[in-house]
């Protein structure tokens, strides 16, 4: 039985992930420390033999006893209100994190997969955004502290594959959505579904022209299963092409909930992207894969997620933890 760490494991994509390797016959260690992860999301797995937990802070020394064939490294607050309230750690997870885990990578000879991001391309001045992409990031605005974090994990990574023959994986994430995702986390989903449910307006920044493209979290989950197992080194964009505006998106989201709110304009955030679309040619030609789930399909199966919530889990989900 293959042996794998994922750092993040008790949050949103982390989870899922877990879920995933188990399925496949896999021995999973879950390892994070809780600070905006949740239990919740793995205590489904407590119960079986190929499933461990370690509450421990990747950004500090790792120590995995046994054998590990791989490590996927998800540890990082990735929502603004998350990195914008605790930047040195999101920092942190980005530098040290990442230098663990490739030390780690090292000693057990495991191939690794970091967690990148769509952010790593900034506020694009290139429309769709290909891996070629540099990207314009203001490395000392308000996002910096998690845009430059995921740059250095890259450049990292890419050093101890090239330099130590590391086997890395580099994966850029574009917007996800689905299960278990935070309501409070600041991200425009799940601030949308959270607002609908309580029954207050939903906000969009700006006029909502800006655009996003979401994908649903199992077909994320296949792009990382996929670009894993395969023998490819560079960044790779997973991420769901169809792009649509926030105004639209919110509008779509208000016909879902069925409720009779109104999207209203708050000021835009410093720096926020105004356009974010994968090119996902690389994705198509390398790995097979493209995403499968549409649009209306993942929202419903989220928003009934949400709404089947008892509200205590409701209450919990909105209330920001205090770092």
């Amino acid at each position: 039985m293959k042996r794998i760490l994922i750092t993040g494991g008790a949050g949103f994509l982390g989870s899922h992930l877990c879920d995933r390797f188990i399925k496949e016959g896999y021995h999973v260690i879950a390892m994070d420390n809780l600070i905006t992860g949740d239990l919740k999301n793995i205590e489904h797995l407590f119960h079986l033999k190929q499933f461990e937990f370690y509450h421990h802070d990747v950004s500090k020394f790792i120590h995995v006893p046994g054998e590990l064939d791989y490590i996927l490294h998800f540890a990082s607050p990735a929502s603004p209100i998350d990195y914008l309230k605790i930047p040195i750690q999101t920092l942190k997870v980005g530098s040290l994190g990442i230098h663990n885990c490739l030390g780690l990578a090292r000693v057990k000879n495991a191939r690794v997969l970091i967690a990148s991001t769509s952010e790593v391309y900034g506020d694009p001045n290139v429309h769709p955004q290909p891996e070629e992409y540099w990207g314009n990031v203001n490395p000392v605005g308000p996002r910096g502290v998690y845009d430059e974090a995921k740059r250095f994990q890259e450049a990292m990574t890419m050093a101890y594959h090239t330099y130590h023959g590391l086997e890395t994986r580099i994966i850029r994430i574009f917007n996800t959505y689905g299960p278990r995702m935070r309501l409070n986390d600041g991200r425009v989903l799940p601030a949308f579904i959270g607002q609908a449910l309580r029954g207050e307006d939903l906000t969009m920044f700006g006029d909502g022209s800006q655009t996003r493209s979401f994908c649903y979290v199992d077909d994320l989950v296949e792009g990382i299963y996929r670009l894993l197992l395969s023998d490819y080194a560079q960044p790779v964009n997973i991420g769901n092409p169809d792009e649509i505006t926030i105004k639209e998106f919110g509008e779509e989201i208000i016909k879902l909930t069925g409720t009779s709110q109104k999207l209203i304009s708050l000021p835009l955030p410093t720096d926020d992207p105004k356009q974010r679309k994968p090119d996902i040619t690389k994705a198509r030609s390398i790995l097979g894969w493209e995403p499968k789930v549409s649009r209306a399909e993942g929202l419903k199966i989220t928003y009934d997620y949400f709404k089947s919530l008892s509200k205590d889990d409701l209450f919990r989900m909105a209330h920001h933890k205090e770092f």
